[in-house]
């Protein structure tokens, strides 16, 4: 399923227009990336919870020539799926 998709699915269970919809799914996403910005959990009770993760700066090798690279501290978003979701897929 792609973001197209989502949106023509949000559009027939809410009884929206395709418009609306697309609207509001990138109002959902936008809020998600805000609150990942600043630091926040976004908890969805049910289906997840969106998180950053901090990576610490390491050191790595270059595969082609063996040569050590540094890798700088980075973060990362992660998704922890909840209880109602895992439940869903099994």
């Amino acid at each position: 399923m792609n973001k197209q998709d989502l949106i023509g699915e949000v559009a027939d269970a809410a009884g929206l227009s395709k418009t609306d919809a697309g609207k509001a799914v990138d109002a959902v996403l936008d809020g998600i990336t805000h609150a990942l910005k600043k630091g926040d959990e976004v908890r969805l009770v049910g289906f997840g919870t969106f998180l950053v993760s901090r990576r610490a700066a390491s050191t790595g090798r270059n595969p082609r020539t063996g040569e050590p690279i540094e890798i700088k501290a980075s973060a990362q978003p992660k998704f922890k799926p909840g209880k109602g979701l895992k439940d869903a897929v099994n």
